[in-house]
């Protein structure tokens, strides 16, 4: 009888015993194939980008950057992503709040909209501003009568890189805050806090790793957005080139090597960039272990709010 069990154990195990070395085979199998695909498709063009800046030397590729036209670039450059990012910080949180905190109509509806810039080609962007503001648009008239310009300009160039970057910070803070309810916001008032307490210590320390995610990728965006700005920039040298699009200029007059230098400048922008992220993702998993744990401070922050 013993016997009988014995063999029937070993006949049982050996199917387990099989599926598990073909399970392992297969999780290698994999591993290794997304490995392959992106050393091919990233690691491989990243190394050839700095090979290709520095293979005149370190000078040729510090001249390239220090060139008036790289450094106007990097100014404009700058200038676009400190007028579109806080725009969009701004937009996207008051559009979450509203959203995720109030009964509102045509929620979705408003969603809907806010995601708009995600299907909609950069390039076709461009040209819907280039049609409202154009000398031959529908504002255009009018702007130019009273000496105004936005395409071909900077205005120009900061709202197609607004309207391109609109949904990152609105879209990582909707179904935060929607996970998190209203609770606490709830808890905050009912214990005496007004509107702008609630928001700045309560609403707004909860959210604060996805808004700091969300604008990490907005400042990535408007960094090498290309479609919708070259449309409206004109290629003015010097005056309304971004940093991608004098990477363009440069290649399509076969300056390699300062067009790869100046790429491996957004390139190691990029590479910070995943960096950030990683570290807001890993404080936002502790957060969020934090926080479903009930966090130790959570009490003491509604009740701080709610005194003053």
């Amino acid at each position: 009888m013993a016997a009988i069990v014995t063999n029937a154990k070993l006949a049982h195990a050996a199917p387990r015993t099989a599926v598990r070395h073909s399970s392992a085979i297969v999780r290698w199998l994999l591993v290794l194939t997304a490995v392959a695909f992106l050393g091919l498709m990233l690691i491989l063009p990243l190394v050839i980008v700095f090979y290709s800046a520095l293979e005149k030397g370190w000078q040729t590729a510090w001249a390239a950057l220090t060139h008036p036209d790289a450094l106007a670039a990097i100014r404009l450059t700058a200038l676009t992503v400190a007028i579109a990012v806080p725009v969009n910080v701004i937009f996207g949180i008051a559009a979450a709040w509203a959203i995720t905190k109030f009964r509102v109509r045509c929620k979705s509806l408003l969603i809907t909209l806010i995601d708009l810039p995600f299907s909609i080609s950069p390039v076709i962007a461009g040209m819907i501003f280039v049609l409202l503001f154009g000398a031959q648009g529908l504002l255009g008239p009018w702007l130019s009568a009273h000496d105004i310009k936005i395409i071909f300009a900077w205005p120009g160039i900061a709202l197609a890189t607004m309207f391109v970057t609109l949904p990152f910070v609105a879209r990582e803070l909707i179904p935060l805050m929607q996970a998190q309810g209203c609770d606490d916001e709830e808890a905050a008032i009912s214990l005496g806090a007004n509107g702008w307490q609630t928001f700045f210590r309560v609403t707004l320390p909860n959210i604060k790793w996805g808004l700091a995610y969300g604008t990490i990728l907005c400042t990535a965006r408007a960094l090498g957005e290309f479609g919708a700005v070259s449309v409206v920039s004109g290629h003015i040298r010097g005056e309304t080139n971004t940093l991608p699009l004098h990477v363009e200029i440069l290649y399509n007059e076969y300056q390699f090597a300062a067009a790869f230098s100046v790429a491996g400048l957004l390139v190691g922008i990029a590479l910070l960039t995943i960096i950030g992220r990683s570290f807001i993702e890993w404080r936002m998993q502790k957060s969020l272990l934090r926080h479903a744990n009930g966090g130790p401070t959570a009490s003491s922050t509604l009740e701080q709010a709610g005194s003053e």
